[in-house]
């Protein structure tokens, strides 16, 4: 199912070029409509008041969560609803990408829809950074951004396709990273257009 022959070093990163085929992404987005059935995808603001332009949702123990609050991982989708459990096929990439790292406790699913972004950050909410994150992106191209710890200084781009699978661990772990631009309708995957993130990782 997971094709970990193309590989090629980002900025650190761990970058699997078309490591799904077709069949394996339409099956993932058959789990992905049923994540999104049980728990809707959502507009996140940042604590201040921001409306961000992805919409997410999750499955697992945890979901991400944005609002005046703060950034931090909730039990329970903002509806008060627990999150949906996340599907085996996941599960297996996991297994397949990273077979030393402990079982992903949360799948974040972001949907960028046309002219929608994501800045440049970290994935520090978790508490063991010696557990790795895993990206896989489905639909349309995305302009992904990997840079360093250290906010600034050099950082490196690349264009993620339907299928591809990114690692942040290791040294890359805590790299500050993003995605600048959706090369929107570049893929027949999403009828309608825009991209799905999947990024797996362990919370606690």
């Amino acid at each position: 199912m997971v094709n970990l022959a193309h590989k090629i070093d980002l900025n650190g990163a761990a970058f699997y070029a078309d490591a799904l085929d077709r069949a394996a992404q339409n099956a993932l987005l058959e789990d992905i409509r049923a994540i999104g059935r049980a728990a809707p995808l959502y507009a996140p603001e940042t604590p201040r008041g921001q409306k961000m332009s992805v919409r997410m949702t999750a499955a697992g123990d945890f979901g991400w969560v944005s609002d005046a609050q703060g950034y931090r991982y909730e039990p329970r989708h903002p509806s008060g609803k627990p999150w949906p459990a996340i599907p085996e096929r996941l599960m297996a990439i996991w297994a397949a990408v990273v077979p030393e790292a402990r079982a992903p406790e949360c799948v974040l699913v972001n949907f960028y829809g046309e002219g929608a972004r994501m800045g440049l950050h970290q994935d520090k909410d978790e508490a063991d950074f010696d557990q790795p994150v895993v990206s896989v992106s489905l639909g349309d191209e995305g302009l992904f951004r990997i840079g360093g710890v250290e906010r600034g200084g050099k950082t490196a781009s690349h264009w993620l396709r339907s299928g591809d699978i990114v690692v942040l661990g290791g040294a890359a772990r805590l790299a500050h990273h993003g995605v600048d631009k959706i090369r929107f309708g570049s893929s027949t995957l999403l009828p309608a257009g825009g991209r799905i993130n999947l990024t797996m990782r362990v919370v606690t």
